[in-house]
Parts: C-alpha cells; structure tokens; sequence
C-alpha cells in the first residue's frame, strides 16, 4: 500500500490570519481608508479589554473562541468619522467624543461584519460552521482590564497590532481551542457570494405563484358541489 502523501493542515495561525484578513477587508472598504497589520504576533496567557474602547464576540459551533479589539479613542475616532463621511454623512453632524453611545455603535457594527466575514469564510473554506452573538461594546475612560471568560478547554491566545491609515493603533486578540483543521481530499472552495448580483437577480426573477397545496382542488370542488 502506497504511503499517502501528508494532508494539509490550518491551526491557530492560520485561523488568525484568516481573521486579521477579514479585518483588513472590511474595514478598508467600510472606511476607504488603508488598514494594515503588524507581521509579528504575540501569544498572550489571557485577552483582555482594555481602554479606550473594547469590544468582543463570542463565537461557537465547529469550534469555540472569543475575539476582542481594543481600540484607542484616537483610532476609534478616526474610523468611526472615515466610516460615517463615506456613507455620505456631513462632517458637522459627527461627534467629537469616543465615550458618545454613537461611536460605539459604530465600532460595534463595524466588529459585526469583520466577524461575520470571518464566519463566513470558515463556512466556505474549512467546510464546518460556527455562530457569533452580538458585539458587546465597553467605553473605558480609565486603566482597567477585565478578562471574558470564554469557556474554553484548552485554549491559545494571540494579540496582533493594527494600524489606521493615520498610524493610530488598534489591537485585536483571539482565544480559541486548541484545535487543528486537516484536509482529507482537495475541494474547491465555495466563491464569496455577490450580494449586489444577488439582489439584481431576485428583482429580475418574475415572482412564483404559490403552490397549491395538495388536496386544494378536490375541496373546491366538494365545496361547489354543496353550494358553498
């Protein structure tokens, strides 16, 4: 029997990747500004939120985790304004403090699709699926750490540095289980969807009549017969 050659093999560090990636992607697009990462990362004993702005999702399924991002005030101010003056919005309507409940909604949205971007590409190229609740925002005007305590049973933590077009720093940790993903056969990963195609698609599509439901047409015509 022949000797098979040795299968592909995705661990921590490569799902980190994957998530700074999805960072990256979403928030340059979101922001129209360059987001960048550093080449080194840190393992950490634990995560933790820190000042100014922390905010975390938990996630579970194929495999269990907690992502945190820990942003300054002034990188927090500076993508919460890039984002909201490329949705169209005027600069006067901004507003000038990170601990306003608006800055945080936006960090907090922004974290949401960086996760769901993530998730989805664990779906199409790791073949399992997980789940995120909703991002927990916490405004921190002063030196506090507090630790999330994800439930995991044997788990890693990294801390990788972020940088905003401006060089403000940002910094996002991960903690998952231990875990390792190993390719039994080569597939093709599935394409990233194409919401826009999608929805010119559907407003193209005539509409589908419902179906009749099964035994319709016999009851109409018992209910003709009696008059009814």
């Amino acid at each position: 029997m022949s000797t098979p050659e040795k299968s592909t093999v995705y661990g921590t560090e490569d799902l980190l990747i994957s998530l700074c990636n999805s960072v990256t992607r979403v928030l340059n697009v979101a922001t129209h500004s360059q987001i960048h990462y550093s080449g080194m990362v840190q393992r950490i004993s634990k995560t933790c939120l820190k000042p100014d702005i922390g905010c975390f999702v938990l996630f579970d399924g194929g495999f269990s985790g907690l992502v945190i991002i820990n942003f300054s005030a002034q990188a927090a101010m500076e993508l919460y304004a890039n984002y909201l003056l490329n949705m169209g919005m005027s600069k006067d309507d901004l507003v000038s403090s990170y601990t306003s409940d608006e800055v945080s909604n936006v960090m907090g949205e922004l974290m949401n699709q960086v996760v769901g971007d993530f998730t989805g590409k664990v779906r199409r190229e790791l073949q399992t699926h997980i789940t995120q609740n909703q991002p927990k925002m916490l405004v921190l005007n002063k030196q506090v750490m507090l630790s999330v305590d994800a439930n995991l049973d044997k788990p890693e933590a990294r801390r990788v540095t972020f940088y905003t077009s401006n060089n403000n720093i940002f910094y996002l940790e991960l903690a998952i289980d231990r875990t390792e993903f190993i390719k039994l056969y080569d597939f093709e990963a599935q394409e990233v969807p194409d919401a826009d195609a999608l929805m010119a698609q559907s407003q193209e599509a005539p509409p589908v009549p419902a179906p009749t439901p099964a035994g319709q047409d016999d009851t109409d015509a018992l209910l003709k017969s009696l008059g009814m």
